[in-house]
């Protein structure tokens, strides 16, 4: 599902700003844009959106803005031992290679802090500036998938209005078969007995053509699927209703929905189940489709 928010605050040391966005996914895709200095605090946010997001491509960028100061800098000094370390090993296995210079060491991420921000101060902040974002995107994927239900069930009552038009042209349909299957049974048997050879009993006769109607009357019954599309559609509702996370369940009912329909087309034995086989494949594609962007 897409989704957006941002959420700013400010501290003494400067302004954090955390911004979310995502667009649609079966999975969840995390990516992080996160400056250099607040990279340590990205399982953190992980973990976080994890817990109120299950699918989508979603994106967080974390950024921090200083404020200007005349005081208060300090240099990580074990950091600059860390690096002279590293640094003096390079050197005495490439000798000829050039040292930092102090630009490129205050360049460096971590080395030049705010003696007045701490780690737990900066944390608790971005705590804070993540709940707040969280809030509102959750909140406006909420909204798009308000959306989304109301279009689900729309479509879900075209189908149901499409089950209760065909239904009862089901036994009509499967008379009218057995009917035209009789008279070609008899027409064959005509010919057949025109040729010479002995003729059956008119028993056995009405016999073969009863079980061979009847079989193919079997065949071509959709009753049966019609009554499974309609207790796949119930449940499709009452998923909707019930709410919270549907997409994986909703993509399994998109699945039956979709094998009954195309039973129904198989089995047609007059235009109108044709028709209308097609038209809920259709209605049932057009929610597929939307069904993988819902969480």
């Amino acid at each position: 599902m897409t989704g957006y928010a941002v959420s700013s605050r400010d501290t003494e040391a400067g302004a954090i700003t955390l911004e979310l966005r995502s667009v649609n996914s079966r999975f969840l895709d995390l990516q992080f844009r996160i400056n250099d200095d607040l990279r340590s605090l990205e399982p953190l946010l992980r973990e976080a959106i994890i817990a109120r997001v299950a699918r989508g491509k979603v994106e967080c960028r974390l950024s921090f803005g200083r404020k200007e100061r005349s005081a208060g800098l300090a240099a990580n000094t074990e950091l600059l031992t860390a690096l002279n370390d590293v640094q003096q090993a390079v050197l005495q296995r490439f000798p000829d290679a050039r040292p930092m210079s102090v630009n490129e060491l205050l360049r460096w991420p971590g080395v030049l802090a705010d003696a007045e921000l701490g780690q737990d101060t900066m944390q608790a902040d971005v705590q804070a500036t993540l709940t707040a974002a969280l809030d509102a995107f959750v909140e406006s994927r909420q909204r798009e998938g308000a959306a989304l239900e109301t279009m689900l069930l729309s479509r879900i009552a075209d189908i149901e209005a499409i089950v209760a038009r065909v239904t009862p042209l089901v036994p009509q349909a499967v008379e009218q078969f057995r009917h035209k299957a009789v008279e070609r049974l008899q027409e064959a048997l005509g010919i057949a007995l025109g040729d010479g050879k002995a003729a059956p009993a008119s028993d056995d006769i009405h016999e073969r053509i009863r079980q061979e109607v009847t079989l193919y009357g079997i065949r071509v019954d959709v009753a049966e699927e019609l009554t499974r599309l309609s207790g796949h559609l119930a449940e499709t509702r009452a998923i909707l209703k019930k709410g919270g996370q549907v997409g994986k369940r909703l993509d399994f009912m998109m699945q039956e929905l979709n094998r009954e329909a195309n039973t129904l087309g198989s089995k047609a034995a007059v235009k109108e189940l044709a028709d209308a086989s097609m038209q809920m494949k259709l209605l049932i594609e057009q929610m597929r489709e939307q069904v993988q962007n819902l969480e």
